[in-house]
């Protein structure tokens, strides 16, 4: 329960750093939602730019059989060196938006 515990710590973490990128004169929010009860993380971009409306998701990472899904990266950032920099080892830390047969030619877990 304590690895779940600091996993979840860490997620919020970095969603909470990267939430603060938002300019703070735009119309278009970053908002993080942390659901703990289901182990679900994100962070999506929700507003108005030019009279047009802009939702999506920017990072979705989840909490499965003890390990960290990253199910999508809208970023250019590496978000599975961040974990394993917080701590989290590889063998923790799954490649979700790849294909499980892709998953085994990476250094992180398959599922």
């Amino acid at each position: 329960m304590a690895k779940l515990e600091e996993y979840r710590k860490y997620i919020k973490e970095l969603l909470t750093a990267y939430s603060q990128y938002e300019k703070p004169d735009s119309e278009v929010e970053l908002q993080t939602i942390f659901d703990t009860e289901h182990d679900h993380y994100q962070l999506v971009y929700v507003g108005w730019k030019n009279k047009r409306r802009v939702y999506g998701c920017v990072l979705h990472l989840d909490i499965k059989n003890g390990k960290i899904w990253i199910q999508h990266n809208g970023t250019e950032a590496n978000i599975g060196d961040e974990l394993m920099a917080l701590g989290v080892p590889k063998q923790d830390i799954v490649l979700g938006f790849h294909s499980p047969y892709k998953r085994q030619f990476t250094d992180f877990a398959v599922g």
